[in-house]
């Protein structure tokens, strides 16, 4: 299952929909195992591969065609089937497993020098032993480190038998029921594999996966985890495994355990081992890379995307550090890399020492969650207005870097996490992204712990803080007064639908406020072709063509200039719709609620979001300073009367003559209205070069199409 893929759901049995497989079982019995096979197939594609070979309507159809076969024929029903991955009875409790191998940790190394330590260490070895000569270095191969649960899952003749976790080591509690509903895990293996098999390998949970859980678990006020691993756990130690059934997880190998018996076509390639021992056969490959690829040909999920061979120590460090740069991109969580001599009798020479094998290391990268106090919590100002609580924290050395500042996203998810100043808290940064609060280690709080209340002004220019009904960001209303919100706001307004001023980029609204030369966006109207020839990236030619596009822009329209302010709701057609209605600037800031309400398509968010900007006295300054910077809008055409008004147009692909917004101006000017998508109710499509499926959808639903020469015949327009 693909980064934000869905998870393949369940279908149901619809009665009557096949046609019943008749008397003969064993025509039935052939078509069972062809499903099977082919659903196995689709699986492996989809969840393993991320790469589906049909869809999800074709699946669904495989699906039930099985499930009515085996409806039909109860005694060909088997473990085995994919019918049987959604979940048994609930479990009393989960049984212990001893390992017929014992599942050991491995060694860690955090800096340089004990990685360089551990090649020294093998080098030595093989080398007195003569599996190395005396100037060669030991071929590794590398792998992440699956931040995960460990997992033992037993196939006895292709079969899937069993399945534990790591426990202790020895033991482990048995969770085969729950493994069973993991699509990534074949119940039968490919043709040829052994009459034992035991793969080692890691549960999962993709991040954006455990994003969605947990805002389903929150939306249905049950327990949200802490992070992708403490998801995937708790999801395997579910006593009824339909509740796993509904969870992402997801299964890499990365090893083997017991490992014997002849099994059809591999008859004679594995040595049976001595009666009443768990020593490991004789395996089918010398290497610890050829043997993952072996247990890929049998249909095992292996994470191959990053995996490497490497050689000495400078080999295993630049993995390391090539996979540190790779680590936020990871779909999934990693706590280090892991490095294993390749060879697999090199591996019998270096052997184990206590718990651990001397031919494997695991590198780990600096802790990505650690513990720290909350000392106080203050807002942000963000650019668009946005309100973001920042948590201060005694600094913590966590992923990488000291952290003494972490988002807390907003006022709701400080209640939902029941964050308070003054708690012990956890504290996440995974690579570049921001570090966040996770939560509050609840049995640590002090008694003096405070409760967060959000500001009411804004903690930069001191206008009001809003929160609309339904909204989870509070936001500052002061808009083009605000110093945090500048930027941003000067480059919607000099932007093409607004003020259209070419040559204010980026870069120039960077430096003009940045050196305080621009507060507000009547201050653009005073710059000089002087001035603005010493800035970076501006000539005197660049200064003049500027200055020339901002005299411009001194007469927009009306509806422009509204839409210039950033005021939030308004659109480009709001703006318009809000300008013809009330045809000056001054009855605009004036207006109520109720009168703004009687403009067209103009709802009570839009409404109210007007009426609050205007009521900032600093937003009407920006306006007054406006004009006695000579900017006075022009009044927009009225929209005429007749047979469009009201009539909805959907443009598609490139127009010959007109651009996208000259077309949409024209409409509007006619009365008509401009939608994105196509409907029973739209009157005409406008198609030009290149147009997609609006065109096809039109055609499908008999909407007229129109050319751009159409276009223009119909709403009268000669040029």
């Amino acid at each position: 299952m693909g980064a934000g893929r869905p998870a393949r759901r369940q279908p149901a049995c619809a009665a009557g929909v096949f046609v019943k497989a008749g008397k003969d079982t064993r025509a039935a019995q052939e078509e069972i195992a062809r499903l099977r096979v082919e659903i196995e197939q689709h699986n492996y594609r989809y969840y393993v591969e991320d790469a589906p070979s049909v869809s999800d309507a074709e699946y669904d159809g495989l699906m039930r065609r099985l499930e009515a076969l085996e409806k039909d024929h109860p005694e060909l029903v088997t473990p085995e089937s994919p019918t049987q991955r959604v979940g048994a009875t609930p479990l009393a409790a989960f049984g212990a497993v001893t390992h017929a191998v014992p599942m050991l940790s491995l060694g860690n190394a955090f800096d340089e020098e004990e990685v360089r330590a551990f090649d020294k260490r093998v080098t030595d070895t093989l080398r007195s032993s003569g599996q190395l000569g005396p100037a060669a270095e030991p071929d590794y191969f590398c792998e992440l480190k699956l931040d995960g649960l460990a997992i033992s899952l037993r196939y006895e003749d292709g079969k899937l038998a069993q399945a534990a976790t790591r426990g202790d080591g020895q033991t482990g509690e048995d969770v085969t029921a729950n493994i069973r509903t993991i699509r990534s895990i074949p119940l039968q293996l490919k043709a040829g594999a052994p009459r034992v098999l035991e793969v080692r390998g890691e549960v999962l949970m993709n991040r954006r996966e455990f994003e969605r859980l947990n805002e389903a678990q929150a939306s249905r006020g049950e327990k949200v985890f802490v992070n992708p691993r403490n998801a995937a756990a708790g999801s395997l130690r579910q006593l009824d495994p339909k509740i796993t059934a509904q969870r992402p997880l997801r299964f890499f190998a990365y090893g083997w355990g017991e490992v014997h018996g002849p099994a059809g076509r591999q008859a004679g390639k594995f040595d049976e081992p001595a009666p009443g021992t768990r020593e490991t056969s004789t395996l089918p490959r010398d290497s610890h890379s050829a043997m993952l690829d072996w247990l890929g040909e049998l249909g095992l999920p292996i994470n191959t995307q990053h995996n490497r061979k490497a050689r000495g120590a400078d080999g295993l460090l630049d993995f390391y550090a090539r996979v540190a740069k790779l680590r936020p991109t990871l779909a999934y969580d990693i706590d280090g890399v892991v490095y294993k001599v390749d060879s697999l009798p090199a591996q019998k020479v270096l052997g184990f020492v206590a718990r651990a094998p001397r031919f494997a290391l695991a590198h780990k990268y600096p802790a990505e969650e650690a513990t720290t106090t909350l000392q106080d919590i203050e807002v942000q100002v963000g650019r668009t207005g946005a309100i973001t609580p920042v948590a201060r924290l005694q600094p913590v050395f966590v992923g990488g870097v000291t952290v003494t500042n972490a988002t807390l996203h907003n006022e709701d998810e400080i209640r939902r996490k029941d964050v308070r100043i003054g708690d012990t808290v956890i504290v996440r940064r995974a690579g570049d992204v921001i570090p966040e609060v996770v939560g509050p280690v609840l049995e640590k709080r002090p008694a003096d712990a405070r409760e967060f209340r959000m500001v009411t002004a804004c903690p930069v220019c001191g206008s009001a803080i809003e929160r609309p009904e339904g909204e989870a960001i509070a936001r500052c209303t002061g808009g083009l007064f605000c110093a945090a919100q500048r930027k941003q706001t000067l480059l919607h307004a000099a932007g093409r639908k607004a003020l259209d001023i070419e040559g204010l980029g980026e870069k120039l609204v960077d430096q003009l406020v940045e050196r305080g030369r621009v507060k507000s966006l009547a201050d653009i109207y005073s710059l000089t072709v002087e001035e603005l020839a010493d800035y970076d990236r501006m000539g005197a030619k660049s200064a003049e063509n500027l200055v020339h596009a901002i005299d411009k822009a001194r007469k927009p329209t009306l509806g422009r200039l509204l839409f210039a302010l950033g005021i939030r709701h308004v659109g480009e057609t709001t703006a318009r719709d809000v300008a013809r209605h009330f045809g000056d600037m001054d009855a605009i800031m004036d207006a109520s609620e109720e009168q703004l309400l009687e403009v067209a398509d103009v709802g009570p968010a839009v409404a109210a979001s007007i009426h609050r900007f205007f009521a900032e006295h600093h937003n009407r300054d920006i306006v007054h300073a406006l004009r006695q910077q000579g900017v006075h809008p022009v009044a927009e055409a009225a929209a005429r009367t007749g047979g469009f008004s009201g009539k909805t147009f959907v443009l598609t692909g490139t127009l010959p003559n007109w651009t996208r917004e000259e077309a949409t101006s024209h409409i509007l000017a006619a009365g008509g209205k401009v939608s994105g998508s196509v409907s029973k109710k739209t009157a005409y499509v406008v198609a030009g070069a290149e147009a997609g499926s609006k065109l096809a959808n039109a055609e499908k639903l008999g909407v007229p199409v129109l050319d751009e020469d159409g276009l223009k015949q119909l709403l009268g327009v000669r040029e």
